[in-house]
């Protein structure tokens, strides 16, 4: 009787259980058919219709929107001191952001008054930047900061690098005025975080490029501009951090200090801000570094600073002087970095029991503060303290050795490195550039709707529809095809590149320790550095970009890859060891196929970054999108077309992650 109960259920078992395998195997199928289905018509069509509705647009030409908005831009211009609302707005906060800008420039970097000097000199700059990284830090940050800011001085370079560093500060403060609250706010409030989030996610997918063009537009250019531009690109990771810390403090803490009678504010800040405040640091870097990027390229606005030199020195291909400017936005970098960091360490030290080096810490703070105040009044008083002695002779070696390295590499290596840019380019790029651009315009359109809707769904189709359909708005749409050919190349080479060694990484412990922190050192690098040593190997071509792109890209893909793999259960991957699996098994049948979460928010990030740098590669010959912004600024007539040119890179950049960010979703669904 049993034997008659159970076997029933056994056939029976099968049937409900495999009709569901098969369809939920074919619903993971259809995603890569449809995708490859529509690919497949693409080239089709392509085939029959190359060269038609192809939208071109020459360099010089215009179309009546670009003309539009030259009109608008020469009415403003007319009008700008007698139109209220630039009179009593705009005008004001540049008014007030340029004398912030023009204190800071008055006591650190440029002449004060009748002073031939600052009123504080470089003496005193050292001694200050020692001493608060000392107090927030630890001495050897303090070293390493008071190190970098003498080399500053010994290249030459030592007023461009107090100029950049006031900018810096200066966005700095204003961006942390307005982020630290409005993250509160957004951490306390589900509506206002909710409001807040697809703000943050707009600014954070616009490259720095395009905000520069819309702000002079309002504000002029100079040091205002560049650094409200710069509060706006770099406000958006303290929000987010903020917001973030201040969800993730315990709530049964803060509904223990509310059942003891705390208020609203004070909950706030006695327990909440302090328990946040390590997050809270780490987003203040954050910032800084992003304000650092923001502030060189902010050079193309007339920003005073070492991206000044980067600029002049890319336009005139001398690599040297390149180089030497870009070393040493690398070290401030770096100091800014490590500063910040280590105050988050101190941050988080802070709540812990104090030790007996902690007592002796006060006393030596106040004799370094001692110190300090001495050497900012020396600085004051005398010349020899306050203009920095020497004439940059160790900028002098540093450009010549860069002259030298360039001029062998070339001599030496451009049959590698011509190679090898011919094969990239005539065997992926100009193929991929060509399916692009000679497609009718109509026709990439409904390929990138159709490619959306498989994506994302219906809603991202919709995004994309309209993205698409501005584009042509635009009148750039030939460019635009251009830049985002090299983009997706750069992409394709940015995943290549992020998979092994980001498999690698997410493998070997060892190898994650080796790599990993010039991994994060290369992050903190500002885009324009990256352009410098490829050009030296590759020359002023779109090539050059794609190549700074991949490797400006690939460090965050690569730790999105390896977290990913590290994610991937222990035992799931001992399972498949035990029966029988080979290590290119284990990755390609387990590791990746679980990592599928992490390997589309790396392509997410790694397409954001490589758009970023594409772009800024129009000042090496990339072309483009980034050749219209660039011409915008240098060209009156152009300005209209430039800004035209913003908007396109805004709406690639807000397709590529909607698609992207959609499609993660589905896969970790």
């Amino acid at each position: 009787m049993t034997v008659a109960v159970e076997k029933p259920r056994r056939p029976g078992e099968p049937e409900a259980v495999e009709p569901a395998a098969p369809a939920e195997g074919a619903r993971r199928v259809s995603r890569p058919v449809v995708t490859g289905a529509i690919l497949a018509l693409w080239l089709a069509l392509f085939a029959v219709l190359r060269g038609q509705q192809t939208l071109p647009l020459a360099t010089a030409d215009l179309t009546g929107l670009h003309r539009w908005i030259n009109d608008v831009n020469d009415s403003i211009g007319a009008h700008r001191n007698s139109n209220p609302l630039f009179l009593y707005f705009f005008n004001e906060i540049r008014l007030v952001i340029d004398h912030l800008v023009t204190f800071l420039q008055h006591l650190i970097s440029q002449p004060s008054g009748a002073r031939p000097v600052p009123q504080i000199g470089w003496l005193g700059v050292v001694g200050i930047a020692g001493y608060v990284s000392w107090a927030v830090g630890n001495w050897r940050v303090a070293l390493l900061a008071v190190a970098g800011f003498t080399f500053f001085g010994l290249q030459g370079l030592w007023q461009e690098s107090m100029d950049t560093l006031a900018l810096t500060l200066s966005a700095v403060f204003v961006a942390l005025l307005f982020a630290i609250p409005l993250g509160v706010w957004a951490g306390l409030s589900d509506r206002f975080n909710r409001i807040m989030t697809p703000f943050l996610d707009f600014m954070q997918t616009m490259p720095t490029f395009v905000y520069l063009a819309p702000l002079t537009l309002f504000f002029l250019i100079g040091g205002a501009s560049a650094t409200i531009a710069t509060v706006i690109y770099a406000a958006p990771p303290t929000i987010r951090i903020t917001a973030h810390a201040i969800r993730n403090v315990s709530r049964t803490t803060v509904e223990a200090a509310e059942s003891l009678g705390a208020t609203r504010r004070q909950s706030l800040l006695k327990v909440l801000l302090p328990m946040s405040r390590r997050t809270v640091v780490m987003g203040v870097n954050q910032t800084i570094m992003a304000a650092l990027a923001m502030v060189t390229v902010a050079a193309l606005i007339n920003a005073p600073g070492l991206g000044v030199n980067v600029l002049q020195a890319l336009q005139s291909l001398d690599v040297g002087t390149a180089f030497n400017a870009g070393l040493a936005i690398v070290v401030m970098a770096i100091v800014l970095d490590r500063v910040t960091t280590a105050a988050s360490a101190r941050a988080e030290s802070a709540r812990r029991p104090v030790n007996r080096s902690v007592k002796w810490r006060r006393p030596l703070l106040g004799v370094g503060a001692v110190v300090t105040v001495v050497l900012i009044d020396l600085s004051h008083t005398y010349l020899w303290a306050a203009d920095f002695p020497g004439d940059g002779t160790a900028g002098h070696h540093i450009a010549g050795a860069a002259d030298t390295a360039a001029n062998w590499a070339q001599d030496h290596l451009s049959g590698v490195t011509n190679a090898f840019r011919d094969a990239v380019t005539n065997g992926l790029l100009n193929p991929f550039q060509s399916l692009l651009t000679d497609s009718p315009w109509w026709l990439v359109g409904a390929v990138l709707v159709a490619l959306g809707v498989v994506s994302g769904g219906w809603r991202t189709g919709a995004t994309t529809a309209v993205c698409v359909g501005l584009l042509v708005g635009t009148g750039v749409w030939s460019d635009a095809m251009t830049t985002l050919a090299s983009t997706l190349v750069a992409t394709v080479l940015v995943m290549v590149l992020g998979i092994v060694l980001g498999v690698w990484m997410g493998r070997s412990a060892h190898v994650d320790r080796l790599i990993r922190p010039t991994l994060d050192a290369a992050q903190v690098m500002p885009p324009f550095v990256y352009l410098v040593p490829f050009l030296a190997l590759f020359g002023a071509t779109r090539f050059t970009a794609i190549v700074a792109a991949v490797v400006y890209g690939a460090p965050v893909a690569m730790k999105i890859i390896a977290d990913g793999i590290r994610a991937v259960p222990g035992t799931t991957v001992e399972a498949a060891t035990s029966a029988g699996c080979n290590t290119w098994q284990i990755i390609t049948k387990v590791q990746l196929p679980m990592s599928r979460g992490a390997l589309t928010l790396a392509t997410n990030q790694g397409l954001i970054y490589v758009l970023s740098m594409v772009v800024v590669g129009g000042l090496v010959g990339a072309g483009a999108l980034g050749y219209d912004v660039v011409a915008g600024f240098s060209q009156g007539e152009l300005y209209g077309k430039g800004l035209a040119a913003g908007s396109a890179i805004v709406l690639l950049g807000v397709m590529f992650d909607r698609i992207t960010q959609a499609a993660a979703r589905r896969v970790g669904a």
